[in-house]
C-alpha cells in the first residue's frame, strides 16, 4: 500500500511536469517542466524484480540530462543572439534546440538510447515512455519548425524504425522501433497542422495501450512466447494479432485512418517523394508484425475438446475483446458516424 501510494504520487508529478511544459509561455518554464517530468519518471522505472531496470534508469537519466543541458544552452544562446539580429546563427540555434528535443523523444538519428531503455522496463513503464513522455518534446518541437531539417528527421525515423526491427526477437525492442517509425509520421503531420499530429498521437496511444495491455496480461516479452501462449484461446489470439496489424497501419483497420490523413496532407504539400519513401518503408514494419502473426494465421495447433479455460470468465478477457474490437473495426465505425452526421 505504501509503495503504491508513492507510485501514484510520482505519476501525478510526472503528469504535472508535462502540463507545466505545454502550458508555459517561456522556454525556461518549459525546461523546468521537463526536469520535473524526468525526476518523477526515474523512481517509476526502478523495479527490484527486473535486473535491467537500474541500467535502463541510469541510461535514461544520463541521456535526458544531456538533452536538457543542450536545450538550456540553446535557449540561453538564442536569447543572446536575438539582440544581435544574426539570422544565420539564430537558425543554427533553432536546430540545436530541435535536436535536443528530438533526443528527449527518442527520434532517429538520436534514438541510440531508446531500444535499450525499453528493454529494461516493465510493460506499464514502456507504455508511459512510448506515449506520455513524447507529448512535451513534440509540442515544443512544433514551436520551432524547420522544413528541411524536419524532412531529414522524418526520413531517418521511417528508415531506422523500419529496418531496426527486422532482426529483433524482443517484443519491447520491436515496440521501440515501431515507436520511432510512428514519430516520423507524427512529424510529417506536424509540418501541415498541429491538430493532425495530435490526432495521430491519440490513435497511436490507444493502439499501443491495446497491444501492451495484452502483452502485460499474458507476460509476453519475446516472439517465441507468442506461438504457444494462446493455444487454448484462438479467438483472443486472432484478435490480438489483428490489433498488431492495425498498429502497423494496415487498411481497413483503425490504425490506417491517421496515416490516411497524413498521406492526404503530404499530397497537398506536393511532397510526393517523401510520401513514397514513408509508405514504402512503413510496409517493412508491417512485415515484422506479420512475422509475429504468422503462427496465429497459418500454423495449426492441437487443442483438447474438453479443455475449458477460466480466462473466458475473467474481466480482462472482456477488456481485451473491447480493445481489439475498437482497434479492428474503428475505421468502419468512424466512417459510419461520418455519413450519419
Amino acid at each position: 500500500m505504501f509503495k503504491n501510494s508513492y507510485k501514484l504520487l510520482f505519476l501525478i508529478t510526472l503528469m504535472s511536469g508535462t502540463l507545466i511544459t505545454i502550458s508555459s509561455t517561456s522556454w525556461l518554464g518549459a525546461w523546468m517542466g521537463l526536469e520535473i517530468n524526468l525526476l518523477s519518471f526515474i523512481p517509476l522505472m526502478m523495479n527490484t524484480n527486473n535486473l535491467l531496470s537500474s541500467e535502463a534508469s541510469l541510461k535514461y537519466f544520463l541521456t535526458q540530462a544531456l538533452a536538457s543541458s543542450v536545450l538550456l544552452f540553446g535557449v540561453i544562446f538564442f536569447f543572446m543572439l536575438s539582440n544581435w539580429s544574426n539570422d544565420t546563427m539564430i537558425n543554427y540555434t533553432n536546430l540545436l534546440i530541435s535536436s535536443s528535443l528530438l533526443l528527449k523523444s527518442g527520434a532517429a538519428p538520436f534514438h541510440f538510447w531508446f531500444p535499450s531503455v525499453m528493454e529494461g522496463l516493465s510493460w506499464s513503464n514502456s507504455l508511459i515512455l512510448m506515449t506520455w513522455q513524447k507529448i512535451a518534446p513534440m509540442i515544443l518541437l512544433s514551436y520551432c519548425l524547420n522544413f528541411n531539417f524536419f524532412v531529414i528527421i522524418i526520413m531517418s525515423c521511417i528508415l531506422i524504425g523500419s529496418l531496426g526491427g527486422l532482426n529483433q526477437t524482443s517484443l519491447r525492442k520491436l515496440m521501440a522501433f515501431s515507436s520511432i517509425n510512428h514519430i516520423g509520421w507524427m512529424m510529417a503531420g506536424m509540418m501541415n497542422s498541429e491538430n493532425l499530429w495530435m490526432t495521430y498521437f491519440m490513435f497511436y496511444s490507444f493502439l499501443s495501450m491495446s497491444i501492451i495491455f495484452m502483452f502485460n496480461n499474458f507476460k509476453l516479452f519475446n516472439i517465441n512466447q507468442m506461438f504457444g501462449v494462446f493455444n487454448n484461446n484462438s479467438i483472443l489470439k486472432f484478435l490480438m494479432f489483428l490489433t498488431l496489424l492495425s498498429l502497423g497501419g494496415l487498411p481497413p483497420f483503425m490504425g490506417f485512418l491517421p496515416k490516411w490523413l497524413i498521406i492526404e496532407s503530404l499530397i497537398s504539400l506536393n511532397m510526393f517523394f517523401v510520401l513514397t519513401m514513408m509508405v514504402t518503408f512503413t510496409l517493412i514494419t508491417l512485415f515484422f508484425y506479420i512475422r509475429i502473426c504468422y503462427a496465429a494465421f497459418l500454423l495449426n495447433h492441437n487443442e483438447n475438446n474438453w479443455n475449458f479455460s477460466t480466462f473466458y470468465l475473467e474481466k480482462n478477457y472482456l477488456i481485451c475483446l473491447i480493445f481489439s474490437f475498437i482497434s479492428i473495426s474503428g475505421l468502419m465505425i468512424i466512417n459510419l458516424l461520418y455519413w450519419i452526421m
